[in-house]
């Protein structure tokens, strides 16, 4: 009895305009390893959204949208914008037809922030300064349920890095649109500040997250070490904070654990559920 492996492709759209980044090869490393878990014939493209206008067809299995530097506002009417929203509207359509396989699509930070905006979600503003760090993530009602936080403490813990946010929720827009808020930033009860959006369920088949969850220990462990990076977040936070930052990132219920259990949850609903595996006598 031979068993083929199932074939799965997955295309990673890279709007990291060429910033050299941890995101890239953290998307690798998780679907490398849920290749070899779930014996996948398990392939993978990257395309250069920003820097070069490649986008994907609609033939791939699963997407994966990336982070990315910049203003989330300044890319409108830019032609690498164009191609990148007719690609979610002919994915977003694809999974309205009824007896298809459906395309599930990640998206991450940057990706996150510009769907926020394509839905006028809420407002999209310049953070104050900007939020980088091991920083606890807060469930909503409805993320306590979500198949894709699956596993997560309240509240989990997540690599934060972003100048922009999403604030202000346009929560009579969310609800006609059937959409749900998954997640918030932090509590800071000392600050008045509205909390930014930190994940959202777009539909069954859309979900995004405004922290990285592809983020690893050990990338993180680096950055954080790094001069500029160090002196951002004691400034912000203090070295306190800091050094607990530091801290984190050695716990296996914290980073590691985020890591092994967002993306691969998502995976599982995106590609297991699909899997129809050919058994030859």
């Amino acid at each position: 009895m031979n068993i083929d492996k199932p074939e799965v492709s997955v295309a990673i759209l890279d709007l990291y305009e060429g910033v050299a980044n941890e995101g890239m090869r953290g998307f690798r490393d998780i679907l490398d390893r849920y290749k070899v878990q779930h014996n996948l014939n398990l392939s993978y493209q990257v395309f250069d959204v920003r820097l070069k206008g490649q986008v994907p067809d609609t033939s791939f299995d699963v997407y994966i949208s990336s982070g990315g530097p910049g203003s989330p506002l300044d890319s409108e009417g830019t032609e690498w914008e164009k191609k990148y929203f007719r690609l979610i509207d002919k994915l977003d359509a694809h999974n309205k037809k009824e007896a298809t396989q459906k395309k599930h699509v990640f998206f991450v930070c940057h990706s996150f922030q510009l769907m926020c905006r394509k839905y006028d979600l809420g407002d999209i503003k310049l953070r104050s300064s900007p939020s980088f760090g091991v920083l606890p993530v807060h469930l909503t009602e409805a993320g306590h349920k979500e198949e894709v936080f699956k596993g997560l403490a309240e509240p989990f813990y997540a690599v934060d890095s972003r100048s922009w946010q999403v604030v202000n929720p346009n929560l009579t827009r969310i609800k006609e649109l059937g959409m749900e808020i998954l997640a918030l930033e932090k509590e800071r009860p000392y600050v008045n500040l509205p909390q930014a959006l930190m994940a959202i369920r777009f539909n069954p088949y859309f979900f995004a997250t405004q922290f990285h969850p592809e983020a690893d220990a050990h990338g993180m462990s680096i950055l954080l070490q790094r001069d500029d990076k160090k002196e951002d977040v004691i400034k912000e936070h203090g070295e306190g904070k800091y050094r607990e930052m530091l801290e984190r990132l050695q716990d296996p219920d914290k980073i590691v654990h985020t890591q092994n259990t967002i993306i691969p949850n998502f995976l599982d609903e995106a590609i297991l559920r699909n899997i129809k595996t050919e058994v030859v006598h």
